[in-house]
C-alpha cells in the first residue's frame, strides 16, 4: 500500500481516538454534576452532519470536518457563540450556574484525559513491546560527528559512555538530551582507546538551532540496504535490499550518514546512483522525493537490545517516559516563537508524517501517545477558545471572587478563535508550502 495512504489512515484513526477521548474528559464531569450536554461530535459538522442521533438531552455525530471535535455544555460561552441561550435566565443545568470548582473539573477533564492516555500507552508500550536501545558495545564503530561539534573535542568513531556523569543506556538519544536537556558534560571513548570528559557550553540546545545542527551525532553505518519502500523512488528505480552505494551524482558514499546529505540537495531531481549488487557494479536514475527522501533504510551493523519489564516495572518506565516526552516537548517550545521555528509549524501534512511509512502497531501507538502529550500540553495553554483560556478565567474567578461578564467572554471567544483558525492555516500553508517548494 502506499505509504501516504498508510500514513493517512493512521493519522486518521489516531486522531478520531484522541479527539474522542478528549471530548470525553469534558463530557462525563459534566454529567456527573448534573450538566446538560446538548451535542457530542467526532469532527466539525459544519452546516450538515455525516450522522447524527439524539440520545436524551444529547445529539452525538460525526461530522465532515475532520479539523477537531467538540461537545456543546448548556449555559457555557463557546465556539458555538450561542448569544440567544446566554441571554436568558440561567437555568439549574447549565454550565454557568455550577460552582466554580465543577466548571473548572469540567474544563481540565479533557486536558487530563489526554495527558493520563498518553502516559497509559507509554505504560502498554513498555509492557509489550519494551525498550529498544543501542549501547556503547553495540556500535564499534560509533559516531560520525558534525564539524561543529569537533572543536569541543569529539573525533569521527566516538561512542557515548555517560551524560553529566550517568551511563546512557540508548546512545542514540544523545541528540535529544543535548537539544532539550541540561548537558554539562559527555563522557566519550574514542577510537584510540582513551576515555574523555568533554565539557559543552551551557548553551548548546540554542547553538544546535541557531547552527541547523539537530544531528550532531549520526550512527557510523555502511551504504547497505535493508528494506526499500515500495512507491518510493529507491523502489521505483529497481533497488532492492541488499545492494550497497557506491556513489550518487558522482558524490562518493563512504558510509551512510552521507546518503541524506546528498539526497536533500538533489530533491524532485534526477540523479544517477551508482551500486553494488553481489559481484556487479550497476546504475539506477533516481528522483528523491519533495522531502530529499529515497525510500531506504539501512541494514543495521549494530545490534539494537530490547530491555523487556514486566508489568509493575513498565508503569514506572512508562510514566517516567511520559514525563520526560511532556518536560522535552515544553523545553523545545520556546523555538516556536522565532522566525525559524514559525516557519518550521506544520499542521496535519507534519502530523501525518510522524507515522511510519508501514503499518506497526508499535509505531502507531508510540506516535499517538506522543500526539496525546502534546494536545495536553496545547490545550492548557491560556489562549481563549482553548480548554487553558476557560481555566484561566476559572482561576481568576475564584481568585477575586467575580465572573467576567458574558460580553467580555464572548469577545476572548471570538478573538481566540480567529487566532487559532489563523494558527491553523499558517501550519498547514507551511505545509502545502514545503510540498510545492521544498
Amino acid at each position: 500500500m502506499d505509504p501516504f495512504i498508510v500514513k493517512a489512515i493512521q493519522l486518521l484513526l489516531s486522531l478520531s481516538l484522541l479527539i474522542v477521548l478528549h471530548e470525553l474528559g469534558h463530557f462525563i464531569p459534566a454529567k456527573l454534576f448534573k450538566t446538560r450536554v446538548e451535542k457530542f461530535f467526532l469532527f466539525f459538522d459544519v452546516k450538515f452532519a455525516l450522522f447524527k442521533k439524539k440520545i436524551g438531552d444529547t445529539v452525538y455525530g460525526i461530522g465532515w470536518l475532520p479539523l477537531g471535535g467538540y461537545v456543546k455544555i448548556s449555559g457555557m460561552i463557546d465556539e458555538s457563540m450561542d448569544k440567544e441561550q446566554m441571554a436568558k435566565p440561567p437555568e439549574p443545568w447549565e454550565f454557568r450556574s455550577k460552582p466554580t470548582w465543577q466548571r473548572l473539573i469540567i474544563m481540565l477533564g479533557g486536558v487530563t484525559v489526554n495527558l493520563v492516555l498518553g502516559f497509559l500507552i507509554y505504560m502498554m508500550i513498555m509492557f509489550v513491546w519494551g525498550k529498544n536501545y543501542i549501547g556503547p558495545e553495540q556500535m564499534p564503530e560509533g559516531f560520525a560527528i558534525a564539524e561543529e561539534f569537533k572543536q569541543y573535542g569529539f573525533k569521527d568513531g566516538d561512542r557515548v559512555l555517560e551524560i553529566n556523569g550517568e551511563a546512557l543506556q540508548n546512545s542514540d538519544d544523545v541528540n535529544r538530551y543535548l537539544f532539550m536537556r541540561d548537558v554539562n558534560n559527555i563522557t566519550v571513548l574514542h577510537q584510540d582507546g582513551n576515555e574523555e570528559v568533554i565539557e559543552v557550553p551551557e548553551n548548546i540546545g540554542e547553538q544546535m538551532w541557531e547552527q541547523g545542527v539537530m544531528l550532531p551525532f549520526i550512527p557510523i553505518q555502511n551504504p547497505v540496504l535493508d528494506s526499500v519502500v515500495a512507491e518510493m523512488a529507491a523502489a521505483k528505480a529497481g533497488l532492492k535490499k541488499g545492494d550497497s552505494l557506491i556513489s550518487i551524482n558522482d558524490r562518493e558514499i563512504g558510509y551512510w550518514h552521507t546518503i541524506g546529505p546528498v539526497a536533500a540537495e538533489n530533491k524532485g531531481k534526477e540523479v544517477e546512483v551508482i551500486f553494488k549488487r553481489g559481484d556487479e557494479i550497476k546504475s539506477a536514475m533516481v528522483t528523491p522525493d519533495e522531502e530529499g527522501k529515497l525510500g531506504i533504510t539501512p541494514r543495521r551493523d549494530f545490534e539494537i537490545k530490547t530491555q523487556k519489564y514486566g508489568f509493575v516495572e513498565s508503569i514506572k518506565q512508562g510514566f517516567d517516559y511520559g514525563y520526560w516526552t511532556l518536560h522535552d516537548y515544553v523545553a523545545q517550545f520556546k523555538y516556536v516563537f522565532t522566525q525559524k521555528g514559525a516557519s518550521q509549524l506544520g499542521g496535519f501534512g507534519a502530523i501525518g508524517n510522524m507515522f511510519p511509512d508501514t503499518w506497526n502497531w508499535k509505531g502507531f501507538w508510540h506516535t499517538t501517545a506522543l500526539i496525546s502529550i502534546i494536545l495536553a500540553f496545547m490545550n492548557i495553554l491560556p489562549i481563549p477558545a482553548l480548554d487553558g483560556g476557560h481555566v484561566m478565567f476559572l482561576l481568576y474567578e475564584m481568585v477575586t471572587g467575580r465572573k467576567p461578564n458574558d460580553k467580555f467572554m464572548e469577545i476572548a471567544q471570538m478573538l481566540g478563535f480567529f487566532i487559532l483558525i489563523a494558527l491553523v492555516l499558517y501550519a498547514n500553508g507551511n505545509d502545502v508550502y514545503r510540498w510545492l517548494f521544498e
